[in-house]
């Protein structure tokens, strides 16, 4: 039998890409919610405060995530205010910002927060790569088509693979390792 977990956001492709990363091990159910972000620069602090507000609302074992993208050539700008950046400039402002810049290095870094009765617990996971000078690719959302790792954008790599190799992932990986072995059945259904 399957574990049970929610994962909580307003964004469907996140919840799509995580119930790929499961799989048949954790059943993900799906929770829309408008949460209050908290003001950081910290993306473990922003996980952790939507984390609690969520609990305190739904009463059962959940995970929410805060995204931070940073380029180094612009000081790790748009850092943990990404959705907010992309909803005003978007892809193309990103572009434009960069215009002229040799150094195309940036990073993403993810910050999931479990909570249950037990406590809020937050893992992370990153990847690195660059922003190229046009978006590139089909698949994804956000950033994906202007950010390239090995020679590819998160655009150009199917969703299945994107779930295996992505910041995200990584920080499921280690969240999926812990939750599996420190959660039983009777503590995470959520039909309780």
């Amino acid at each position: 039998m399957s574990r049970s977990l929610t994962m909580v956001t307003s964004n469907i492709h996140k919840a799509q890409e995580v119930a790929a990363f499961f799989g048949q091990s954790i059943r993900l159910d799906h929770v829309t919610l408008e949460i209050p972000e908290l003001r950081s620069d910290d993306i473990e602090e922003i996980a952790r405060e939507k984390a609690r507000y969520a609990y305190n609302h739904l009463h059962r074992p959940l995970i929410v995530d805060d995204t931070s993208f940073s380029i180094d050539a612009l000081h790790g700008f748009p850092g943990p205010y990404a959705a907010y950046v992309l909803k005003t400039i978007g892809n193309q402002g990103i572009l434009m910002l960069m215009e002229g810049t040799m150094n195309r290095n940036a990073h993403f870094t993810t910050a999931i927060a479990f909570a249950d009765e037990k406590g809020i617990f937050v893992f992370t996971g990153m990847i690195e790569g660059n922003v190229i000078s046009e978006p590139r690719g089909e698949e994804g959302f956000g950033y994906d088509p202007v950010f390239e790792v090995g020679g590819k954008t998160l655009a150009e790599i199917p969703l299945e693979e994107k779930s295996a190799i992505s910041h995200r992932a990584r920080a499921l990986m280690t969240f999926r390792d812990w939750f599996m072995k420190n959660r039983n059945d009777s503590e995470t259904d959520t039909n309780r």
